[in-house]
């Protein structure tokens, strides 16, 4: 399975028409179909639903256009790295977050080390914590800024400064609206979203003390954004970090505060046992001496 054929098939995935997707590449139409026959020929399945107007992707060529991208993404980012060698520093730093506080400060870092450094480019995304890992397992992402804890078998990593402070929000309408902050006694009867990874959740349990047998959970999500929406639509009380919502209206969305506080270390950490690319491996440098911890 070459490259060349795996960028050819996520054209026509993305334009689902032959003869756009041909334009795009800048080769014949016929050699175009030729090759995708080809590559259903040699995945022994087929890749797409051939209609009238458009072209669309089967299960199979689903699955193929989630690794195509993968791989495609990983040989760029490598070809990339090559070139950069016995240059001046330039290349591309991938960081992978969830919605937290401590993104402001790598950002920080990021903006100061490229005014030093303009041919560096920064690609963020967000994330899960487990998305997030599993880009860096992949070698897709240099670094992750993730809670704590993470695995010292596998990552290397910085504290961050700043501590991840847990709240909740509910509807602007909901009772607990009006409190400036919230405490276990105000939750009690109240339907609850709680995050979906169950290091965060041991932590929410231990919280709640002797009532953790009275929750009532309706709900879990992977993000903030999502436990908003469900708050948005019903009476639940999601638990979120602070930080995670930088821009809420409050006459929609309230977030107050646990009472006591409950907070979660931060960490920026990277695949151990796999090599920094130059330009990853300055910018950690130089994130560390920013945050004064050299």
């Amino acid at each position: 399975m070459e490259m060349r054929v795996l960028r050819y098939f996520l054209a026509v995935a993305r334009e689902e028409n032959i003869t756009r997707a041909a334009e795009y590449l800048n080769i014949t139409q016929p050699t175009l179909s030729r090759q995708l026959a080809l590559l259903e020929e040699e995945t022994g399945v087929t890749l797409f639903t051939r209609g009238s107007k458009r072209i669309t992707l089967t299960d199979e060529g689903l699955l193929l256009r989630r690794r195509a991208q993968e791989i495609v993404a990983l040989a760029d980012k490598t070809m990339e790295e090559l070139s950069s060698k016995d240059k001046n520093l330039s290349g591309t730093v991938t960081i992978g977050t969830g919605g937290l506080s401590a993104n402001a400060k790598v950002l920080q870092a990021a903006e100061s080390f490229r005014k030093l450094h303009p041919d560096v480019r920064f690609s963020i995304f967000i994330g899960t914590a487990d998305s997030v890992q599993d880009r860096i397992d992949s070698g897709l992402a240099d670094f992750g800024i993730l809670l704590e804890p993470v695995s010292v078998e596998k990552y290397g990593f910085i504290r961050l400064p700043q501590k991840e402070r847990w709240a909740v929000i509910v509807h602007g309408s909901h009772r607990l609206a009006t409190k400036d902050k919230i405490c276990v006694e105000d939750l009690k009867d109240e339907l609850l979203v709680f995050p979906e990874r169950l290091s965060v959740q041991s932590e929410l349990h231990g919280w709640f003390s002797s009532h953790e047998d009275e929750l009532k959970i309706a709900y879990s999500s992977n993000l903030s954004l999502i436990a908003s929406e469900i708050v948005m639509c019903s009476d639940a009380v999601a638990f979120v970090i602070e930080g995670s919502l930088p821009y809420v209206d409050e006459t929609k969305i309230a977030i107050r505060p646990l009472y006591p506080p409950l907070e979660s270390e931060t960490v920026i950490a990277y695949k151990k046992r796999m090599p920094l690319t130059p330009v990853a491996s300055e910018f950690f440098q130089y994130l560390k001496c920013f945050l004064g911890m050299e």
